[in-house]
């Protein structure tokens, strides 16, 4: 069923300040002045005083201060003015002005001005303005048209998609007789082809080697990833006999990314004859390559080597993400391999701790196989740690009792929602629904939930999909699924979807379907 629950994202705003130390500057702009009291009686030691009195000392008001100092004092004068004219320029740009119009009223910048109003214009996505700031700064002083300034504007450009812009600066580039260096040639053929332009990708990289620049592993790898995005494999093949062929040897990287690309494709045989050419030349396998690995082996159900892979995975101490925990779940439960999940849940437990989803996995472990004992234990164990239950908890709970008929156990399930601190979530509604088409009394638990006012929020789905996976679509959510899909587009979307609204949807679409078959 389509998501009836709107999310809304949140923007940051970064705001640039400067800090300056006042109390530092405050010693160069007022030196502290020795000065000697005057002794009333004259001692053994007075006319030696007198005598170092006489000498000059550098801390004396009347001797030039030390040039050095001057220049240290100078010098934080002078980076305050720039902070301050710096954050002058984000204050205005943040405020809506153009920064065009800026430097035009400023009559020039700075360096340190203009990248960071060049970094502002990136952050804020206003790419299209980037180009025509260079382009008037750099012609205001003309020795700024330099290699260093052209690569970095063609880099940035061409990480943001806008190679059109970014090969325009090339050429210009090249107008002006400046030579572009290797990360030059990289960033345009990188671009066109990540945007599937591979005949432009292709020319500059002839281009390039016409110039005397030899492509190195980062040229051919930026043109395999892009080939991997297309599916375009045996593109990649003709790629990797092209980079031997012009002297390129694939290093670990290169060797790291075809089993990624392989993987993502479904391509077994490739992918595992990379892996083999890896360990016979004892390269290092990343630990997105294995991730990579696991997944495609989960995917098609190959136990053994997923196991295998998964290993390496946690002793290379690699942090494993929850999706990825889920897609290896999945194949044990499709293998009613109950048991695994136990294992699965117990050793992620000894590396990062008892997550929610551990909790999960141990549970499901003895719900698949109806094992009231072990789901008490379970329990028992979460209340001793003192680990509050959630809607995952308590659904697979009931989806057990449902599935056993032990309607005694879920009545006290239902009961205990609240003191648990638990609110139902679409799942529990089915479990309710499907428990009376067999025989359960829910009027009460539907009560309960009305007088509450639970029935009037909106639809929410808070159980870990693994449970859905492990027990399937009851009845009553099938119902859901087949009458929301049944609706106009606009009838879903210009709609907030509460449990009453969807209850009423469902039985009006069972009684629709029921006439018609009359």
């Amino acid at each position: 069923m389509e998501s009836v629950v709107n999310l809304q994202h949140s923007h940051c705003n970064i705001a640039l300040t400067w800090k300056i130390n006042h109390g530092t500057s405050s010693f160069f702009f007022f030196p502290k002045t020795l000065t000697t009291k005057p002794s009333c009686k004259a001692g053994p030691f007075a006319s030696s005083l007198r005598s170092a009195q006489r000498l000059p000392s550098p801390l004396r008001p009347d001797v030039a201060p030390d040039s050095s100092s001057t220049k240290h004092t100078t010098l934080l004068v002078e980076t305050f003015h720039e902070h301050q004219r710096l954050k002058a320029l984000l204050q205005k740009l943040i405020n809506g002005s153009c920064p065009l119009q800026l430097l035009g009223e400023d009559g020039d910048w700075t360096k340190d001005q203009f990248w960071a109003a060049i970094r502002f214009l990136k952050h804020t996505s206003r790419f299209n303005e980037i180009l025509q700031l260079f382009d008037m700064w750099k012609n205001i002083e003309k020795s700024r048209i330099n290699e260093f300034n052209y690569s970095k504007i063609i880099g940035l450009l061409g990480e943001e998609g806008l190679i059109e812009e970014a090969v325009r600066c090339f050429q210009e580039m090249k107008s002006h007789n400046l030579r572009p260096s290797l990360e030059v040639y990289n960033s345009i053929i990188h671009g066109c082809a990540r945007q599937g332009n591979f005949d432009d990708a292709l020319f500059f990289l002839n281009e390039m080697k016409e110039m005397n620049l030899a492509p190195e592993t980062d040229t051919y790898d930026g043109l395999i990833e892009a080939y991997g995005k297309y599916r375009m494999y045996d593109e990649i093949g003709m790629c990797v006999k092209k980079m031997k062929l012009n002297g390129c040897s694939p290093d670990h990287v290169t060797y790291n990314l075809l089993i990624r690309e392989f993987a993502r494709g479904g391509l077994l045989k490739r992918m595992e004859s990379v892996y083999q050419s890896m360990l016979s030349r004892r390269m290092a396998l990343q630990s997105s390559t294995l991730i990579a690995m696991v997944e495609v082996y989960a995917k098609f159900g190959i136990l053994e080597k997923m196991e295998n892979v998964y290993r390496r995975v946690l002793n290379s101490g690699t942090v494993v993400k929850n999706d990825l925990i889920r897609k290896l779940a999945e194949v044990y439960i499709d293998n009613y391999m109950f048991s695994r999940l136990e294992k699965l849940g117990v050793d992620l437990s000894s590396r990062f701790g008892k997550t929610d989803l551990v909790w999960c996995l141990r549970l499901l472990s003895q719900a698949g196989v109806l094992s009231r004992r072990g789901m008490d234990s379970i329990v028992d164990e979460m209340k001793e740690q003192n680990v509050p239950w959630n809607e995952t908890v308590a659904n697979i709970i009931m989806l057990a009792y449902l599935k056993m008929k032990d309607f005694t156990h879920l009545r006290i399930f239902l009961s205990q929602l609240l003191t648990q601190g638990v609110e139902p979530d679409i799942i529990t509604v089915g479990i309710v629904f499907d428990a009376n088409r067999i025989g359960y009394d829910g009027s009460r638990t539907l009560d309960t939930w009305r007088e509450n006012g639970f029935l009037r929020k909106a639809v929410e789905m808070n159980t870990d999909p693994l449970v859905l996976t492990t027990f399937g679509k009851g009845h009553f959510l099938r119902n859901c699924e087949a009458a929301y899909s049944s609706l106009d587009p606009e009838a879903r979307e210009n709609k907030t979807w509460t449990y009453h609204h969807l209850i009423d949807l469902v039985f009006k679409h069972t009684e629709c379907s029921l006439s018609m078959k009359d």
